[in-house]
């Protein structure tokens, strides 16, 4: 349960979170779950170490990390790539930047260095700054040559603050260095050759220089040493001492002890430093031996050493010494590696509460930790944004004032709207910012940024619920439970609630919802259905939307004030100025002022922030040496990013540069690096392109080499960002213009494709461990490792692969991959219950609402729709369902679906059942559907009214459904997405009456409360009251309203009395008749009423015409029923006589005898029908003249009837929970649907439409009167029967109706038809079924007990009544049917059940026993095979009473009603129940009591029914509380709770399991296994809120005291009954679903 009231306030931190503080949010940061670790060597010497790392060392280390929850990346930016310098000179930066990336993302180790002998290269600076390098050339003023040789490659770029100078890229000097065509491959080998000569020259110049400078005092010793030391010097000071714990590192050192004499210099060239002539690099080698040497004096701890013989010139891996030296190397850094990450997650574990991600087994996740994560994300992006707002002071201080203005009073929401890309989002940051400094201490700023999650498009539901619980802990109030959370339309009430809570306590609340326009459009939340338009004084809300969207049209419908809306316009040139001169300052450079005239000239055509922002993004690059015709700017944002992946794709392929966007944009939440690259390894078109020109240094084993994705990483780093959710960063666009930018550039629909391939095969791990072929330029076709790693559902028991969970239903579908889809996903049982677990039901449902959105699949539909019915009980858990209750839940919905659906709802039945039969604990196996399945013609149940269904109205124009309710509310849902869009709340009493008007502008209320509201039905708000209305004192049962269009005349009826209103002025006309008659209806503006004497009066009430009045043939005349026909201009009236009379407006009349007395009468849309429902049948007459032609039989009373507005189908509503769809053109029953669940007492008809409802239930359904019969699903009996019995083979049920007990109805479950009615001479008040004998015996209220043969029903048998003529209260049967006993009030009676000639017969009374007046009515009983009873009373009292002596015994009693006694087979035990939490198991040979049971929820407690099992090892108990329950006979344990969402009535022993009847009236049908050996860690709890304990008696002793117990639970304390009473009393969220 959520159960934190509020933020500790003791945690600064975290309340300056939830009330949107922005230093709170960023102190607030949750702990990495990332291992990423550099690999830092050089490049040619290490290269066979590092091979057998990749193919033996990562995957063991990455399944290590898996299982812990870790990810594992391994940043190796030498692989793949010849030791051949970057044409541009990053290199160098590049590789130092990702390891502060390492060392900042990383949880554990970061640092892996490989050094062996050789010291590496030794690169140019790239930048030298200003004065350093203007030292060093003054100290070369004697070297001419040499300083203009260095002015040649290095220029002064004055854009640099301070200004540096910058090494030229080598194409510069050397246009074909970089040239890799085949027809360039001279003059590149000519440029390759001058270049090293160049940088050979350079670097000697430099140091010289440097030597000089530093012997003057110049510069410093360690700036000296930049120009000698290598790139992996450096590497190691950044990665082994600055800053940094030993532990975070791995270090592996390679020494060749003896080089033979013949090993020269160019054998050892892999091995060594050389110069460029070929010879021994001294120099190097000296600096080398240094590094080494402070290696070994500094990092002892961390140092593997390793002493190696060459074998010619290099390590060969076929060398049994070498292959032992990696294999050695391997073992060190993987053990070495798991013992440093081991303890990383012990030590956050215990000290952090490190939340592990992807892991099932967390069953306290704080709701605190979840919310402030969120919240914090919106918050710290927020600030962030803040930074780019300049000029907009105006629009900020108008709304700052508009709210102070609004602040006391009810007010709109403010509506912030603007082109795309005009600053909208830093506008509302801005706001946040203002408002935080400004506002008291308690005031709480909610913000949410809509866009930062893209791709992604948030849902309505889990923003809202966010919201509502980061309000509620930040204030102290009560959050909303899980179930309310579930429900979109409780959640908007709630939501709601909440505002005016907060105004009522004087707290300034700010909420700001930013790009309404990126929610998805799930609850039809584009329509702003949700978004309430009156906000009470203290609170604020104010939204953001782009003002060509669809969102800003319907808020322009919504909300028609133009006061709140504020439109954000673009810049000026001055303002945009400013903005360049604040972001080129804040990054430390300048432009030249040619470049910034360049730029504010493109940026004034549009005055857009967002192409400025761009513009600069490419300008902080610019050196101010670059001549302006080389700017690359353009005229729009649009503009500008086209020219940046032009620029992208000129510096490092089109293929990379697609790939590598489109991949970001294509992945659903974005992709972390490592996958990134992964799945462009897989990506042939890339693989191509980077071997185009050479070949890959292992064709056996082809990856993208990862240096490439890190310079273009580099080049993007202002348009990507990293997105951390739960403890991993993933790689997303910045901004969701860039987002679509590239796919619209990149992802053409063949590309798309394939991609998608891609990213869904990489995430089903398809290419793991296999060869994959690519096409090569100069090779065949070649088959070569990709090294991705394999992708399981499970990475350890209980930890889960999110990312797969996350992206593979979108790729599969996407890509076109639809049966692995089926496969893998829709039709893998394990894959629903995983994600359901660790993402939430709600993800899985999404993803399979856009399967059904391409796919044209049934049982897709019919597989979501089973996890909206289970979405209740998983949300009450909290997710944190069990799988053995998940795949039970699955079975027990679907199993009647798998053979008409065998491919997929088929498969998944099979893997439920096949998990089930193996699992390891005690369990019950469903054997037929007894939850609600899902399909048939039940479209949609609409929810959100508190009380039962009086009236309903469609609007048709609109498409709106209205509902009154007896609670007063008025209910209005949009049909066409089945979306709540108003609750009209005014009405005190019950709403009898509601009428659309105006062209569907309107509508008009009317409700006990005797008043009449007006309500506007675009925005739900009331337009006019006027109380006292509706004639009626006391309050009226029934209301009818009739308009007269022309003269806007209100006629408001009931039974006896008429107003009339005029509409517009809410002006009383007149008071209408003295209440001394009936009224019959409005006809025009003539009122037609029943006067005593059978005298019908036609009065005009408005316009003073001349009142008629005629005499009817039948003059003591008593209403039945009457009904309005105004297009003919008559009613019809039906007396209790039996006589049909019709009026007309001008007094004529007629009669027809009638051989019915209808209660219900209805008229045809075309009013050429006239309906009659009585009792069960309805009658069709023709209305001119009246002629009957058609009889429609049903087998209870109808309620409701309506004909479709072509008068061919009819579709009535019974007392027995059924909606019936008749042919009216032959009478045939065409349809029968089930699962009202309560009586239909309205039924109307709308484009196809059926809308059903009951004024006993709170909820509208909605029918597809045309669906796939093969997943209908079978009708059950009436909810709520008032006796019940079921066969063994539940294949009848006998049922008695509330409304009739003087019948019983036999039932047909398995094809869901009435079978037959067995008539009763009085009222029934028990059933028992004698299963073998197939008899039913039905005691009766006269104390008669009938017997049906079931083979022959028509020869029933009779006992008759004792002389007393006492009602029957309970029967009972033996196990073995040889005698039964029935309870009568004054005495007990037992009878023999014999067979003569193969008929069944009943003898006896064989004894009588009398009970004594003051003896309590028996309850309930169970009669043993030696003739003893037991029994229960409902005072609570429990005796065995032997008939054989005569003899009683009282057994411990109860404290209340004993509702169920039951006697094991055997007749070796029994269970006594009660309405309380107690529960007896007696041992009745002797007789003592073996456990007393007490099980407690927090509410609907009492044990209804029992069933021993075959054996007689296990009891099966159903309880109020609508769980079934196993229990264990001998040691008294709970073995096995299961809810079944209604209480179990009546259950039977069946086999190895049961058969049960569910006060819905299900028939449940399941069998119990359960393993020999229980793990002493299993707790049938696990899915239940709820305790019990177990009292047992010793064995062996005589005593009924119990010796021990045990308690089971969530709460290992002490077990409390009293607690849970008090507990109680308080609000549960258990009641709500239970």
């Amino acid at each position: 349960m959520w159960n934190s009231p509020a933020a500790p306030e003791g945690d600064p931190n975290l309340q300056d979170v939830l009330r949107g503080r922005t230093d709170g949010a960023q102190k607030l940061k949750s702990s990495s779950n990332m291992i990423r670790v550099f690999i830092s060597s050089t490049f040619t010497d290490m290269s066979s170490e590092r091979k057998a790392l990749l193919e033996k060392a990562y995957p063991e280390v990455l399944a290590f990390c898996r299982s812990l929850g870790f990810t594992f990346e391994v940043v190796d930016l030498r692989w793949g790539i010849r030791g051949v310098s970057s044409g541009d000179h990053e290199a160098g930066e590049i590789f130092l930047q990702e390891i502060q990336n390492c060392k900042r993302m990383s949880a554990g180790p970061f640092f892996i260095a490989l050094l062996g002998n050789q010291y590496g290269h030794r690169a140019l600076p790239r930048l030298v700054p200003e004065k350093q390098f203007e030292a060093l050339l003054s100290r070369l003023s004697k070297n001419p040559e040499g300083v203009k040789q260095l002015n040649r490659w290095f220029l002064k770029d004055n854009n640099a603050v301070p200004p540096a100078y910058v090494l030229q890229p080598i194409t510069t000097h050397f246009p074909y260095y970089s040239d890799l065509r085949l027809e360039s491959k001279p003059r590149r080998d000519n440029n390759v050759l001058a270049w090293r000569l160049t940088e050979t020259q350079l670097l000697q110049l430099l140091r010289t220089a440097a030597a000089d400078a530093e012997a003057a005092g110049d510069i410093t010793a360690e700036q000296k040493h930049h120009f000698y030391a290598s790139v992996t010097e450096q590497e190691f000071e950044h990665g082994l001492w600055t800053g940094v714990a030993k532990q975070s590192a791995v270090l592996f050192v390679r020494e060749i002890p003896r080089q033979r004499v013949r090993d020269g210099p160019k054998r050892l060239a892999k091995f060594m430093d050389l110069k460029a002539e070929g010879l021994l690099d001294a120099e190097a080698q000296g600096l080398l031996t240094a590094l080494k040497a402070r290696l070994y004096e500094t990092l002892q701890s961390v140092l593997n050493l390793h002493c190696v013989e060459l074998s010619k010139g290099s390590i060969d891996p076929k060398r049994k010494d070498h292959a032992q030296y990696l294999g050695g190397v391997c073992e060190q850094f993987v053990s070495q590696m798991k013992a440093r990450i081991g303890a990383i997650a012990d030590s956050s574990t215990v000290e952090r509460r490190r939340k592990v991600w992807g892991s099932t087994e967390d069953e306290n996740e704080d709701l605190l930790d979840r919310v402030a994560e969120e919240v914090g994300q919106h918050v710290v992006a927020s600030a962030k944004l803040c930074r780019g707002v300049y000029g907009r002071e105006g629009l900020l201080g108008k709304l700052c004032f508009t709210m102070w203005e609004s602040t006391q009073v009810d007010h709109s929401p403010l509506v912030v709207h603007g082109a795309a890309g005009m600053g909208k989002t830093a506008i509302l940051c801005k706001l946040a910012q203002e408002m935080r400094s400004i506002l008291e201490t308690g005031a709480v700023v909610v913000i949410r940024l809509l866009s930062i999650r893209h791709p992604q498009r948030p849902d309505i539901d889990h923003v809202l619920c966010n919201i509502c619980l980061q309000i509620c802990l930040a204030c102290g109030l009560a959050p909303p439970s899980p179930l309310m959370a579930s429900s979109h339309v409780e959640l908007l009430q709630f939501f709601k609630t909440v505002l005016a809570a907060i105004s009522q306590r004087t707290n300034t609340l700010l909420i700001i919802l930013d790009n309404l326009d990126h929610l998805s459009d799930r609850h039809s939340a584009h329509k702003l259905h949700w978004l309430p338009t009156n906000i009470p004084p203290n609170v604020h809300l104010v939204v953001s939307m782009d003002t060509n969207s669809e969102v800003f049209a319907n808020m322009r419908r919504k909300l028609l004030s133009s006061e709140s809306y504020f439109e954000v316009e673009r810049l000026s040139g001055n303002e945009g100025k400013q903005m360049v001169e604040v972001d080129l300052r804040g990054a430390q450079r300048t432009l030249a002022p040619e470049q910034t005239a360049a730029v504010l000239q493109h940026f004034e055509a549009t005055g857009c922030p967002l192409h400025l922002k761009l513009m600069l993004s490419a300008a902080r690059r610019w050196a101010s040496f670059m001549p302006i015709a080389e700017v690359q700017l353009g005229a729009d944002a649009q503009e500008v990013m086209s020219k940046l992946f032009l620029t992208l794709e000129k510096k490092h392929g089109k293929e990379l540069v697609a790939g590598a966007l489109g991949y970001i944009a294509l992945a659903r939440e974005g992709l972390l690096e490592v996958e990134l690259r992964d799945v462009m390894s897989l990506d042939d078109d890339v693989i191509f392109e980077v071997y185009r020109y050479s070949l890959p240094p292992t064709p056996s084993l082809i990856r993208l080499p990862p240096l490439l994705w890190a310079r273009l990483r580099r080049d993007l780093e202002e348009h990507l960002e990293e997105r951390w959710t739960g403890g991993v960063a993933y790689i997303t666009f910045a901004n969701w213009r860039m987002s679509e930018a590239a796919s619209a550039h990149y992802l053409p629909s063949d590309r798309r494709g394939r991609s998608l391939r891609n990213l869904a095969e990489y995430f089903l791990g398809r290419w793991a461990g296999k060869l994959k072929p690519v096409a090569l330029p100069g090779l065949s076709l070649l088959l070569s490792d990709r090294k991705v790693p394999p992708q399981p559902l499970w990475f350890a028991p209980g930890l889960a692969n999110v990312r797969k969970l996350q992206e593979l239903p979108y790729h599969l579908l996407h890509a076109g991959l639809w049966d692995d889809l089926r496969q893998e996903v829709i039709g893998s049982a394990e894959w629903l219950y995983c994600k359901s677990r660790v993402c939430g039901v709600s993800s899985v449902i999404q993803d399979l609402d856009q399967c059904s959105q391409y796919m044209d699949c049934t049982e897709t539909r019919l597989v979501r729709d089973t996890l909206v019915l289970m979405k209740p009980s998983l949300d009450f858990l909290e997710g944190h369902m069990d799988m053995s209750l998940f795949y039970t839940e699955l079975l027990a919905r679907l199993s009647s679906l798998a053979t008409p659906f065998p491919s997929l709802i088929g498969r998944l039945c099979s893997q439920c059942e096949e998990w089930l039969l193996t699992s390891p604990e005690p369990i019950l196996i469903p054997k037929c559907s007894f939850l609600q399945q899902p399909g048939g013609a039940l479209q949609s149940t609409l929810t959100g009214l508190h009380g039962g269904v009086l009236c309903v109205d469609v609007s048709r124009r609109a498409g709106l459904l209205l509902a009154g309710s007896d609670d007063g509310a008025v209910a209005v849902w949009s049909l066409g997405d089945q979306q709540l869009v108003h609750f009209l709340l005014g009405h005190t009493g019950a709403v009898l009456s509601i009428k659309v008007i105006d062209n569907s502008a309107h509508c008009l209320s009317a409700a006990t409360d005797c008043s009449l509201r007006m309500w506007d039905l675009k925005n739900g708000q009331q337009l006019q009251c006027i109380q006292e209305a509706v004639p009626g004192d006391p309050a009226p049962s029934l209301v009818h309203l009739h308009l007269s269009e022309q003269s806007r005349m209100l006629f408001i009826s009931t039974r006896s009395l008429v107003r009339v209103w005029k509409l517009d002025g809410a002006e009383l006309v007149s008071a209408g008749s003295d209440g001394s008659g009936v009224v019959l209806g409005v006809l025009g503006e003539a009122v037609v009423s029943l006067l005593d004497g059978g005298r019908v009066r036609i009065c005009h009430p408005v316009g003073g015409t001349g009142t008629v009045e005629t005499q009817l043939e039948e003059k003591h005349l008593t209403v039945a029923s009457w009904v309005s026909v105004p297009k003919h201009g008559k009613v019809f009236v039906v007396s209790e006589g039996g006589f049909l009379h019709q009026v007309s407006r001008t007094g004529r009349h007629a009669a027809v005898q009638l051989d019915l007395v209808p209660s219900l009468l209805s008229v045809t849309e075309d009013e050429k029908i006239l309906i009659a429902g009585c009792d069960r049948t309805l009658s069709l007459f023709h209305v001119d003249p009246v002629d009957r032609f058609l009889d429609l039989h049903h087998d209870d009373s109808v309620l409701s009837v309506c004909v479709s507005s072509d008068s061919r189908v009819l579709v009535s509503g019974a007392a027995d929970q059924l909606i019936r769809v008749w042919s009216v053109t032959t009478g045939a029953l065409l349809d029968t649907l089930c699962g009202s669940d309560a009586a239909v007492t309205s039924v109307l008809l709308h484009d196809g439409l059926l809308i059903s409802a009951s004024k006993a239930a709170a909820w509208i359904h909605l029918w597809h009167l045309k669906y796939d019969a093969r997943h209908k699903p079978n009708a059950h009996i009436p909810t709520g029967s008032a006796h019940v019995a079921v066969a063994k083979d539940a294949d009848r049920v006998f049922y008695v109706r509330q409304q009739n007990q003087t019948e019983v109805i036999s039932w047909n479950s398995l094809t869901g038809c009435l079978s037959e009615r067995l008539e009763a001479s009085a009222e029934v008040c028990c059933l028992e079924l004698v299963q073998h004998k197939r008899l039913l015996l039905c005691g009766l209220t006269t104390g008669t007990v009938l017997i049906y043969p079931l083979a022959l029903p028509q020869e029933t048998l009779c006992i008759p009544p004792p002389e007393s003529l006492s009602r029957v209260l309970c029967m009972a049967v033996s196990s073995q049917e040889r005698h039964a006993a029935v309870a009568y009030e004054d005495s007990v009676s037992l009878f023999e059940i014999t067979t003569r000639d193969n008929f069944p017969r009943v003898e006896g009374p064989l004894r009588t026993v009398p009970l004594s007046l003051l003896h309590a009515p028996l309850s309930s009983m169970a009669l043993l095979p030696d003739r003893r009873l037991a029994y229960g009373t409902s005072c609570g009292e429990v005796k065995l009473h032997d008939f054989r002596s005569g003899g009683s015994a009282d057994l411990e009693p109860h404290r209340s009603r004993v509702t169920c006694v039951s006697a094991s087979n055997w007749g070796t035990h029994a269970l006594v129940g009660s309405e309380d939490a107690v529960q007896r198991l007696w041992a009745l040979k002797p007789v003592a009591l073996d456990h007393t049971m007490e099980y407690k929820g927090f509410c609907f407690e009492g044990v209804l029914c029992a069933a021993f099992s075959d054996s007689d090892h296990f009891v099966f108990t159903g309880s109020q509380d609508r769980t079934v329950k196993v229990w264990d006979v001998k040691t008294g344990q709970l073995l096995f709770v299961q809810y079944v969402y209604s209480p179990v009535v009546r259950m039977v022993t069946y086999r190895n399991g049961f058969v049960a009847l569910t006060q819905q009236g299900a028939v449940i049908r399941e069998v119990f296994r359960c393993p020999d050996q229980v793990s002493p860690d299993y707790n049938p709890l696990r899915n239940v809120k709820a305790q019990y304990r177990v009292t047992s008696r010793e064995r062996g002793q005589d005593d009924q005291q119990g010796a021990g117990s045990e308690l089971q639970g969530y709460n290992p304390a002490q077990f409390n009954l009293n607690l849970i009473s008090m507990l109680r009393t308080k609000p549960s969220a258990t009641c709500l679903i239970l």
